[in-house]
């Protein structure tokens, strides 16, 4: 339904370019996998050993995700949408991973890898807010940066699977990050499934689990095939295997191009859907779609003949501050705006002047940061009008979230405003539920525009600033931010907080962010040794809180693993002399290739978990099941009861 067939009557297969897994492991075993399976980019940051064997029973989801992309084309179950791509594997969510590895895991094989599939995030729980440290975002950014010889490495995020527990992906740090291509899920019928989370990062969508259907795919095993994968986790793998494709037909195409691309050719979904408005370019957006459903044939072929993007410009607004409202570094809150009845309102004002004095000229995303002291979080909702009256609603209730932390400096991100003028007034607004029993304050906030250069000659690269965890913020170089890497945190399997199995639509036709009516030298060595600079700046900089015997551990922890990186690589080496795997599966695929059989090595799970916002990978399948096995029971996506979630997936015996 990905419309790829006649791209690959083009020529375009994927081949010469490698696309990443980064997930709980890739089955090089599988018939459908060997043959493009990549194993000098591949590595398992759990286990730290050069190959991403899938260990646990349970870890079958990377290799699912993989099967989409890159399957091979063969006798076995089915074929990638880029089946002649090489496909590798980054096994990160089978154990607790500090923020080092995941750092790293971002960015290995950053000169080779194309594009990268995240099928992963924060808790899918409807209570959660959770964002990459300073250390990951520094990671992410040098990709962007650095990656593909300049032209940044694609970063393709699952929108999330908590639509069910009124999540929205815009609490998500991976998911409402401009460097990725957040994506949404929708069913064979065209209709959006209950658990595909909204909000204004959507960019596109694409077609996954729903009104009783599943994706087929490659499982783990030899030959094994899955026919219950789905969620935006399945939606995710292929847009990155079309993306796959337009890498090969343009090469030079950058992450920005690829976005772009997106926005130009997506299709509209479902017309009827209320949640479908009109921008200010003409074009049309759906919280529930983003711009549409992603079409391979009109994306590669717009593609091919696209005029590649200026450099990126960005600019800050001025940070407002409310009645005095401020934030201390122990996030205690004093001041603001009252939350009334008619929720707290503010207006920036961007001039042709601000423009100009930034060297930009189009707008591409918008970020939202935000300071709001209140007693009961998901009771918030926050929203934004443009100069042209477009309104982006960044935030809307959540039923589960009793925080009572309020938003400490959010950022939200909206592409709803993509291709406007951002001259004149941008108005803020800022409601509660109007509850006897909860209230809150709006301390203040500020904007960040992002697009496109004026004079591609004036233009440079954007670095991770180190802020302040204070408001109003204080420009101080020597007050370096309190984000502190964690030493290990979990990373929760798929099936982690999937609804229980039953009876609720499928699908929903009502509009997505409706308001209350109260509301409206060599370069990979070069960066990693650049990634282990910046760790050992942050602990010397923090050193009061780490001390000496934390801080060496970190910098040895990051050491090692750039150690066993180089390592992994040299050994990669070795892989060239294998026999051509296509010729070993037509002679009967006997004994297993040497250095490729799968390793038995142990599993951390016993790892002590800290620091900040913890993971869990997003719902997968409607359980562990392979294709082989009769299904008895109903599918998840039918849940009985919304606020009933399972805790632990079951295992495979």
């Amino acid at each position: 339904m990905m419309n790829v067939v006649p791209v690959w009557e083009m020529g375009f297969t994927g081949k010469g370019v490698v696309a990443a897994v980064i997930d709980d492991g890739l089955d090089f075993t599988s018939e459908d996998l060997m043959p493009n399976f990549d194993p000098v980019n591949s590595y398992d940051f759990n286990d730290h050993e050069a190959l991403p064997y899938p260990k646990r029973s349970n870890d079958r989801h990377g290799t699912r995700c993989a099967g989409q992309i890159a399957a091979a084309k063969n006798n076995a179950c089915g074929v990638g949408i880029a089946y002649e791509a090489k496909v590798a594997g980054i096994r990160i969510l089978s154990a607790p991973i500090s923020d080092v590895d995941e750092a790293i895991a971002l960015n290995y094989g950053f000169q080779n890898i194309s594009v990268y599939s995240c099928s992963w995030g924060p808790p899918d729980n409807g209570k959660a807010m959770g964002f990459p440290s300073y250390l990951i975002k520094k990671s992410v950014l040098n990709g962007i940066n650095n990656g593909r010889a300049g032209k940044g490495s694609i970063f393709v995020f699952a929108s999330g699977n908590g639509g069910g527990h009124d999540d929205q992906c815009n609490f998500d740090g991976y998911t409402n990050s401009i460097y990725s291509v957040t994506v949404s899920a929708l069913d064979y019928t065209g209709k959006h499934p209950y658990y595909s989370e909204t909000c204004a990062a959507n960019m596109v969508t694409a077609y996954s689990s729903g009104s009783g259907n599943h994706i087929v795919t490659t499982d783990k095993g030899r030959n094994e095939c899955a026919t219950t994968h789905g969620g935006t986790s399945a939606a995710a793998p292929n847009v990155a295997g079309v993306f796959t494709l337009a890498v090969q037909a343009r090469p030079e195409l950058t992450w920005r191009d690829i976005q772009y691309l997106c926005i130009e050719t997506a299709k509209t979904v479902n017309s009827e859907d209320p949640d479908w408005e009109t921008i200010a370019t003409g074009k049309k957006y759906s919280y529930k779609y983003g711009f549409g459903v992603l079409d391979a044939y009109k994306f590669v072929t717009a593609a091919q003949n696209w005029d590649l993007v200026k450099p990126q410009a960005w600019f800050d607004s001025p940070v407002v501050q409310l009645d005095d409202g401020r934030m201390d570094m122990a996030k205690h809150y004093s001041g603001g705006t009252h939350i009334d009845h008619n929720g707290a309102t503010s207006t920036i004002t961007i001039t042709k002047d601000m423009l100009k004095e930034h060297n930009f000229e189009t707008l591409e995303h918008i970020n939202v940061q935000v300071w709001i002291d209140h007693s009961r979080r998901g009771d918030v909702e926050v929203e934004i009008v443009s100069p042209n009256g477009i309104k982006s609603v960044l935030a809307k209730k959540r039923s589960g979230d009793e925080a009572k932390t309020g938003f400490p400096g959010w950022v939200f991100m909206s592409v709803k405003h993509w291709g406007e003028d951002p001259v004149g007034d941008w108005t803020i607004k800022v409601s509660d539920q109007n509850s006897p029993d909860e209230s809150g304050k709006f301390l203040g906030w500020k904007m960040k525009f992002w697009g496109t250069t004026i004079d591609s000659r004036k233009a440079s690269k954007y670095e991770v600033p180190v802020e302040d965890n204070v408001f109003p913020p204080v420009n101080d170089p020597y007050r370096p931010t309190l984000d502190i890497p964690s030493v290990t945190k979990e990373h929760s399997k798929p099936t982690a907080f999937l609804l229980v199995e039953g009876a609720v639509p499928t699908a929903t036709s009502s509009p997505a962010m409706h308001t209350s009516t109260q509301s409206s030298t060599d370069p990979t060595q070069q960066e990693e040794f650049t990634l282990l600079l910046e760790a050992s700046r942050l602990v010397c900089s923090h050193k009061t809180l780490f001390g000496g015997i934390f801080g060496i551990a970190i910098l040895a922890l990051l050491g090692g693993v750039v150690y066993f990186k180089q390592h992994q690589q040299q050994l990669g080496k070795n892989y060239s002399a294998l026999p051509d795997p296509t010729n070993q599966l037509g002679s009967g695929y006997g004994t297993e290739p040497a250095g490729l059989a799968p390793s038995t090595g142990h599993h951390p799970q016993d790892r002590l978990s800290v620091g900040l916002g913890f993971h869990s990978s997003f719902l997968d399948d409607d359980d562990l099941s392979t294709g082989t096995t009769v299904q008895t029971a109903r599918y998840r996506d039918e849940p009985v009861d919304t606020g009933v979630v399972l805790v632990d997936p079951p295992n495979l015996p």
